[in-house]
């Protein structure tokens, strides 16, 4: 790990602590630890342990990753109602590669593929409103059976469950809590087959 040794006012201004980089990026600080803790931000260490970011190693990211931007990585749209579970999966597959988009719902997800269609749907079961059958539904019914690969997951992680996703036409299926690899290993698989 890097140590944190800005001297002098200039030099200082450069450096940024957690929460003004968070804010800086437009992100939870929960999310710029995830980037750091995996490579994504450079980080660097006061004495007292405190993490400081370069201004310059944060413009850099943003142009490399910014929203809009698509960097070499199969686009992967996670829909989930949970910020929490979107958030840790982005972290997981942005590390891999992968671009991602996420949505909240079933309609916001069904308006992010007509914008741009993904390389992979990642797929909660059970949300409000429409729940992840439904949108599966959907897209098959948009796209055609099996155009659009989908990744089904859900709490209630059982041999039935992972049958119905089967059944259904979704190419793969992953319980929760998740083993993140094994989410990335179907990711993947799923996207190779297409």
């Amino acid at each position: 790990m890097a140590r944190f040794r800005a001297t002098g006012s200039r030099e200082e201004s450069d450096w940024l602590t957690l929460g003004q980089a968070a804010r800086f990026l437009g992100v939870a600080q929960s999310t710029i630890r995830k980037w750091s803790d995996h490579g994504r931000i450079p980080t660097f260490y006061t004495p007292g342990g405190h993490r400081r970011y370069k201004l310059h190693d944060l413009e850099t990211f943003v142009d490399r990753s910014g929203p809009g931007r698509r960097t070499s990585g199969p686009v992967v749209l996670v829909v989930d109602d949970d910020e929490r579970v979107r958030e840790l999966v982005r972290a997981a597959l942005e590390v891999e590669g992968y671009v991602v988009r996420e949505a909240g719902g079933a309609d916001e997800g069904m308006r992010a593929i007509e914008a741009q269609k993904p390389d992979l749907v990642l797929l909660d079961v059970m949300m409000p409103h429409v729940d992840g059958w439904e949108m599966l539904r959907r897209i098959q019914e948009g796209h055609g059976p099996g155009a659009l690969p989908v990744v089904m997951f859900s709490g209630q992680a059982d041999e039935e469950v992972e049958s119905e996703a089967a059944s259904r036409g979704a190419r793969g299926f992953v319980g929760k809590p998740f083993d993140l690899r094994r989410l990335v290993e179907q990711a993947a698989q799923a996207i190779a087959k297409n």
